[in-house]
């Protein structure tokens, strides 16, 4: 069953992997509020009773009964769809709880939700698209001077890059 989760290692084990995100509270804001938006899994799997997370809503229910394979496509299709970027939607959600909270003097609930929408945009909207397509690529440059020499390598999937290792040797 898919799961949403943070990780430090891009691996070719077929998963989709979206960043890279500097601010690390920020992305694991982020992914409390996809739990919440966009249930995946949030238990162990089968127990044989509805998790906690699936009375809040926040399961598809895989802690008791077998969830077909489209309910998952169609959350996991959502799910890549708002990391790519297309947080405009639920954004416009968002801010209209957040001026409901405010207009009823809620303002603790809505500045939770004001603050959701800054993780929104600093996980989601501020990552560096270099690329026009989504094929996955492994860049490596070079620079020579002055008795040193730099590689870098640059990964990119999903059109962001992912991650950046540099290295600096002495040439004798």
């Amino acid at each position: 069953n898919p799961i949403i989760k943070i990780t430090g290692q891009v691996k070719k084990d077929g998963a989709y992997y979206f960043g890279p995100y500097p601010n690390v509270y920020a992305a694991e804001e982020t992914v409390h509020f996809i739990q919440k938006v966009f249930p995946l899994r949030r238990c162990h799997g089968y127990q044989g009773r509805p998790c906690l997370y699936y009375h809040l809503g926040q399961c598809l229910g895989c802690c008791f009964k077998e969830v077909p394979e489209e309910e998952y496509a169609v959350q996991t299709k959502r799910i890549k769809s708002f990391l790519n970027g297309n947080t405009a939607q639920v954004k416009k959600q968002l801010t209209a709880r957040m001026e409901r909270a405010a207009g009823q003097l809620e303002f603790e609930r809505a500045a939770e939700i004001r603050d959701q929408l800054h993780y929104i945009e600093v996980t989601v909207e501020k990552q560096k698209i270099i690329s026009n397509d989504k094929t996955p690529r492994d860049l490596f440059n070079f620079y020579l001077d002055k008795g040193w020499l730099s590689i870098q390598v640059f990964f990119i999937r999903q059109a962001r890059l992912m991650k950046r290792e540099k290295r600096l040797f002495p040439v004798v």
